[in-house]
């Protein structure tokens, strides 16, 4: 294993829920951890007094606009343009993931927004929707069901992939780019690694991690849902076939 080339052992720590990994690498119970995205570290450190840091990119679970379905459960459309206006989209209700669906919307060309890419979006920050689309918020875990019902829908991947969603329907696809900036998974570790007595090791893992051999098992071992998106990172072309 190139960890042990590297001189570095890894010992790996498994949590049963999202808040202990933060809260162990805070109490300095573990250095690093990789698990979450920007978003869900900067809103961890903001509820909870924390102090920790991104010290490298990872990997992003993009997010996909999926063609809305007829009742032989063919997709309608096999492009974003052919969204028809005043067609409907349906997307996530909750904060977090609204926002990063009208990032996606703005993206693929649909609408355009009032705000930058490390802003929480909703649907009041829509300024431009050329197509008059009607945007309908619903619960997240109801958006594979829309589909026969809507033009498009924007749907996370694990509820695509629990709803056996076709990812050949894919519309369009999450990039790695400033609007999807906040949503790119991270190594994080505290405030202060870098004057730590493990500072060596944590720059020796993310110089190993960001590679392509593990770009490639991200990749595999995702069936194509994960893309690997630090500075230089270079998808395959099988997970880009349907940006």
């Amino acid at each position: 294993m190139q960890q042990n080339q590297k001189g570095v052992k890894i010992e790996l720590v498994e949590f049963t829920d999202y808040n202990q990994p933060n809260e162990a690498l805070q109490n300095g119970e573990i250095d690093v951890n990789a698990f979450q995205h920007k978003y869900f570290l900067s809103n961890w450190n903001s509820e909870n007094d924390g102090t920790l840091v991104e010290v490298a990119d990872t990997l992003l679970s993009p997010i996909r606009l999926f063609s809305g379905t007829d009742s032989d459960g063919d997709a309608k459309y096999t492009d974003v343009s052919d969204i028809p206006d005043k067609g409907t989209i349906s997307i996530p209700n909750d904060a977090s993931n609204e926002s990063r669906a009208l990032y996606l919307l703005q993206s693929a060309g649909l609408i355009e927004l009032d705000v930058s890419g490390d802003e929480l979006a909703t649907i009041k920050n829509i300024s431009s929707n050329p197509k008059n689309l009607d945007i309908k918020e619903v619960d997240a875990a109801q958006t594979a069901s829309t589909l026969t019902s809507v033009d498009a829908a924007v749907i996370n991947n694990s509820y695509a992939q629990s709803a056996d969603v076709d990812y050949d329907t894919t519309l369009y696809k999450e990039a790695v780019d400033e609007n999807s900036n906040q949503w790119i998974n991270v190594i994080a570790a505290q405030k202060g690694w870098k004057k730590s007595d493990k500072a060596d090791a944590i720059k020796t893992l993310v110089s190993v991690y960001q590679t392509n051999e593990v770009g490639k098992i991200i990749e595999e071992a995702s069936d194509g849902a994960d893309i690997p998106a630090w500075d230089g990172a270079t998808p395959s072309s099988s997970s880009s076939d349907d940006d």
